[in-house]
């Protein structure tokens, strides 16, 4: 029997969800309803078309064979109806209706035999004064790209100030200073960019990639206002004031789930819709998926909300499997993102260390620094790459890397990734097959050199310092305890050997068995070379030779320049 099905939202889930089921049931009714007047875009793509690399803005709304997603394509290619400009106002879960409100202001009623719940997510904006002002956006819509566009490309902007340090803001920061060169600032409530998602040293080498090219940041900083009076003129946090004439608020989104809360749908934890692995709400009749939809973390097994496009596409599918009495499933998700910064990528899934320890796994995390392609491969990058892993099972709980090239970095996050929710162990990754061939991988690849290492740490042969701890102990000296011994070759170490006499010294690793003598007594030893490798060896043949406690610094000398540690 057809099926008059209802989709609130147009956008990700909505035109996939009413797409597939078509699809299954072409002789059913669809209509899509949407309070905006554009449907069916990539709101991901907003950054780049604010850079310039999409440039034309209805290039986000076209299909990969150009055409584009707009009322009449919906109605004459997938004969689904579209109601643009059109609020949905209330849902009589009783008498299956949905009040809807047009335009003009003329409401109206629609039957359904099943409802589809794609609102989506608005974003936060703070309760400060000024967040009303002309030229203060939040990059949440094609409106708000044409608008920044316009007045960037009119030469009306020279100073841009962006609230938060995100994924959004970040794109956002390389869209204005990159193409458009506009003095750009970022700003930060949390101690790093990016917090929660990456550990502090993948913040410091983002952060460091971006102001090579121009933008400034400021984290550990609260905004207290924005100021002007026709337009914008400043941003005032707690510790300065910065100039502004154009301001982009991105600090986070919050799921449009009013609408079910109002029809006595249940509300998650996350103040996300509450849906099952059908991604069906408490109304058995009612689907919900994308921004405005609570679904489990895969690695805690906790609630979580991840608003994310490629995430909706994927549920809309489900969704519109499921309306057509499929049994389709969505288990959940472990959080996969990627950034790009310039020319480099800031990538992970899963857990970052810090938000392992929040969730209340023991956890410990392991840094390497690799190259991305064969070492006598011409080109080459680095990339840096930690694993997040709970002691006692040694389960895997995350990864997150950084890479000069984005592909390579990616291309591994998405290896992990695939496989998070199985519950992976170390030694799933010392042994995962991946295709090699010199110009896209190493022999032993950067993953498997990362379970490997895992695998030293949780088995007592690796003793590491990371980045944070090496500042630490180097800015204190140690208490006058600490020596750096450099395991490099004498052309790389000697250098800072000379440099720091008293607290450096260079015995490349292959000659420290046999000058183990001149390595002062009663020092606590940081052992360091290019990427951690040989220092790690020199480790194991110090112990060979009665000294336990020597560490070694994760990443070596690579990692700690990366991330700004001027020595």
């Amino acid at each position: 029997m057809a099926q008059n099905i209802l989709i609130v939202g147009g956008v990700a889930l909505g035109s996939k969800a009413a797409c597939r089921f078509k699809r299954l049931e072409p002789e059913s009714h669809v209509t899509i309803i949407d309070q905006d007047m554009y449907i069916s875009y990539g709101g991901c793509g907003i950054p780049f078309y604010v850079s310039g690399d999409v440039s034309d803005v209805h290039d986000l709304r076209k299909t990969s064979f150009h055409m584009l997603r707009d009322e009449v394509f919906f109605k004459n290619c997938k004969d689904i109806d579209i109601m643009t400009e059109t609020r949905a106002e209330k849902i009589d879960r009783e008498n299956k209706l949905l009040h809807i409100r047009r335009k003009d202001g003329s409401t109206d009623t629609l039957a359904y035999d099943q409802l589809v719940l794609g609102t989506g997510s608005s974003p936060r904006r703070l309760p400060i004064p000024g967040v009303d002002l002309p030229m203060v956006y939040t990059a949440a819509n094609l409106r708000d790209a044409e608008a920044i566009k316009e007045v960037v490309t009119k030469g009306q902007v020279e100073r841009a100030v962006i609230i938060g340090g995100g994924f959004i803001g970040l794109e956002m920061a390389e869209a204005l200073a990159d193409m458009w060169e506009v003095e750009t600032t970022v700003v930060e409530y949390c101690d790093q960019i990016m917090p929660g998602f990456v550990s502090s040293m993948f913040a410091r080498m983002a952060q460091g990639q971006m102001e090579e090219h121009g933008v400034h940041f400021y984290v550990d900083e609260e905004v207290k206002a924005i100021e002007g009076t026709d337009t914008v003129t400043a941003v005032v946090t707690n510790k300065r004031r910065l100039e502004a004439d154009l301001v982009i608020m991105s600090v986070g989104a919050v799921p449009n789930s009013d609408l079910a809360r109002d029809a006595g749908l249940e509300i998650g934890k996350t103040g996300a819709i509450l849906v099952d692995e059908h991604l069906r709400t408490t109304d058995p009749l009612i689907y919900a998926g994308g921004d405005c939809a609570q679904i489990p973390n895969l690695v805690t097994g906790q609630p979580a909300y991840f608003p994310l496009g490629s995430m909706a596409n994927r549920q809309g599918r489900v969704i519109g499997t499921n309306l057509a009495g499929g049994n389709a499933k969505f288990k959940g998700a472990v959080g996969s993102f990627v950034v790009k910064t310039f020319e480099a990528a800031l990538a992970g899934a899963g857990l970052s260390l810090s938000s392992a320890l929040k969730a209340g796994f023991d956890a410990i995390s392991v840094q390497v620094a690799q190259l991305d392609r064969a070492h006598f491969y011409p080109d080459k990058g680095m990339m840096y790459l930690e694993l997040v892993v709970e002691k006692e099972t040694r389960r895997i709980l995350g990864i997150q890397g950084f890479g000069e090239q984005g592909d390579a970095v990616v291309g591994r996050i998405n290896t992990v990734a695939a496989f998070l929710e199985d519950r992976p162990t170390v030694d799933r990754l010392s042994n995962v097959e991946l295709a090699y061939s010199p110009p896209f991988s190493s022999a032993m690849d950067i993953l498997n050199a990362l379970g490997n290492t895992a695998e030293n740490l949780l088995d007592g042969r690796y003793r590491p310092i990371d980045v944070d701890g090496f500042a630490e102990k180097w800015s204190s000296n140690g208490d006058g305890q600490c020596l750096v011994l450099d395991c490099r070759a004498r052309q790389d170490g000697e250098p800072f050997a000379q440099k720091y006499p008293e607290r450096w010294i260079n015995i490349p690793q292959d000659e420290l068995r046999q000058r183990f003598k001149e390595i002062p007594p009663g020092k606590k030893l940081i052992l360091v070379c290019n990427t951690g490798v040989r220092s790690y060896e020199a480790q194991l043949n110090l112990k060979e030779m009665g000294l336990d406690d020597p560490v070694s610094v994760q990443g070596g000398m690579v990692t700690l320049n990366k991330c700004g540690l001027d020595l």
